[in-house]
């Protein structure tokens, strides 16, 4: 069976829908960054998606090639997520999309090291015809954080961001944005099958005691 990270670290993954705190390892990601609005057609958020699928793709399915990479285990894609701030704002403002900096990431299984990500970035390449230049390899340590998870709409997390604070404070921390720590989501639905109101989607943030 097919190694699901989702179900293996739930406590990262699938957060209740009240807030807990905890300290998220470092963990190693294909990231592609960017800016701009993510719902616009043809955007380099769009982009960015599908260059991350692509090379998560070619390196679950490397094990039906001639390539094979050490430590190899078959694993079901982790969700994708995001990495999200604006300039000059102290978390997002979700009113001026426009302005967003993000990074969107992927997570990469430990046995992929930074040689065989540029194998798949080029075999990615070579077989699909994508390009994947913007593709990194990212390993990011959060460390301390808060999370919770939403259901609804994107544009309905200020709701939950003012719950997750209220639980804080209440808890003797506050918030920690840094241009290194980041408003963090995790999206466990696709939204091209899933009704608005029924999205999910972990909401992570850095914290640090009062």
């Amino acid at each position: 069976m097919a190694f699901d990270y989702k179900k293996e670290y739930k406590e990262y993954y699938l957060p209740k829908n009240r807030p807990s705190i905890l300290e998220i390892p470092s963990m190693n990601y294909i990231a592609v960054r960017g800016s701009g609005d993510p719902n616009e057609e043809e955007g380099a958020y769009k982009k960015a998606i599908g260059v991350l699928y692509a090379i998560a793709y070619t390196i679950k399915m490397s094990k039906m090639g001639d390539h094979r990479i050490e430590g190899y285990f078959d694993f079901v894609v982790p969700p994708l997520e995001g990495f999200w701030w604006q300039e000059g704002v102290h978390r997002v403002d979700l009113s001026n999309k426009s302005s967003f900096q993000w990074i969107s990431v992927i997570r990469l299984p430990d046995f992929v090291t930074l040689e065989e990500f540029e194998w798949a970035k080029q075999e990615t390449q070579r077989k699909k015809g994508i390009d994947c230049s913007m593709a990194e390899f990212l390993s990011i340590e959060e460390g301390l954080c808060v999370q919770v998870m939403h259901i609804g709409s994107y544009d309905e997390e200020p709701t939950t961001v003012a719950f997750m604070d209220q639980y804080i404070e209440e808890q003797g921390y506050e918030n920690d944005f840094s241009d290194t720590r980041m408003h963090h989501e995790i999206y466990l639905s696709d939204v091209r099958k899933v009704a608005q109101d029924k999205l999910k989607t972990v909401i992570r943030h850095p914290i640090k005691r009062k």
